[in-house]
């Protein structure tokens, strides 16, 4: 008698924690917006993706089930052609309620709201990532009492969707002081590297205790995020993750002298683990 034929490994869609810079991101790429270019044409068969992004917090948590989402310009005082780009993706009010059905059972209370469009933290990433907006999009909201602990739960209990073709884009900066920032050529604050490499470090050994201490346990993290709404996304993203799963480093610039790029993917690499980000040595 033959031997049945073994079945198939179930394939995750891919986790990503993108630094989206300033809304000018979306005009100078740079090598982060090249890469999510490359990763992003090899997953037109997702059902859909869910965004994170701190541009939108709420009393608690809510999800757009909107049919087809506007893009919003969120931002004032940039150059008026960023003000003319639109990102014309389809909304996924299916895979939204599936989402909000998740969430339910792991014990979270969810909002559905039918009319908000796709503020910057989704929408630029999203346009080196899948240029042509052609995947679903909807966003899920930050809570504004969100901490890192919870936000590690969140990306528990969103976990299950990868299985389900979803794709989880979490958007916020790795470092994120804005009262620092200087326009044009500057040389980075040497704090940026230290922050950045602690937290390397932490995300590639599954350092989830440390992690959620970050505010006490990581070096300078009070100056680099003086609120932490830009840092939980990550947090989303590494507790979306499995212990086997390690991240790719997608870019690792520093703009403006105090804007880290830092960004990782998890789950891209040809259905592989991901390489482990290259380490840099300490004070470069």
């Amino acid at each position: 008698m033959t031997a049945p034929m073994p079945a198939p490994a179930r394939t995750l869609a891919p986790v990503l924690f993108v630094s989206h810079g300033a809304p000018t991101f979306a005009l100078e790429p740079g090598a982060l917006g090249a890469r999510l270019r490359e990763l992003g044409a090899g997953l037109a068969s997702l059902r859909a993706v869910l965004v994170v992004s701190p541009h939108w917090q709420t009393r608690g948590l809510e999800v757009t089930t909107t049919e087809r989402p506007d893009t919003i310009h969120d931002f004032g005082g940039f150059p008026p052609e960023l003000y003319r780009l639109a990102y014309p993706a389809p909304g996924a009010p299916q895979a939204a309620l599936d989402a909000a059905a998740r969430l339910r059972e792991a014990g979270w209370q969810v909002a559905e709201d039918d009319r908000r469009g796709l503020d910057h933290g989704a929408w630029v990433p999203l346009m080196h990532l899948l240029p042509a907006a052609q995947v679903p999009v909807f966003q899920l909201s930050m809570p504004r009492s969100l901490d890192a602990a919870r936000a590690l739960d969140l990306g528990r209990a969103l976990a299950p969707l990868r299985a389900k073709g979803i794709a989880i884009l979490a958007s916020g900066s790795m470092t994120h002081n804005l009262h620092e920032f200087r326009g044009g050529a500057a040389r980075p604050e040497a704090y940026v590297a230290r922050f950045t490499e602690w937290v390397r470090d932490a995300v590639q050994r599954h350092d989830f205790r440390s992690l959620a201490d970050y505010r006490r346990v990581a070096p300078e993290a009070v100056r680099a995020h003086p609120t932490d709404e830009h840092f939980l996304p990550l947090l989303v993203a590494v507790g979306t993750c499995g212990d086997e799963e390690r991240p790719e480093l997608l870019d690792d610039e520093i703009r403006y002298g105090m804007l880290s790029m830092e960004s990782y993917a998890w789950g891209t690499a040809n259905g592989e683990t991901p390489r482990p980000a290259p380490q840099r040595p300490a004070g470069t």
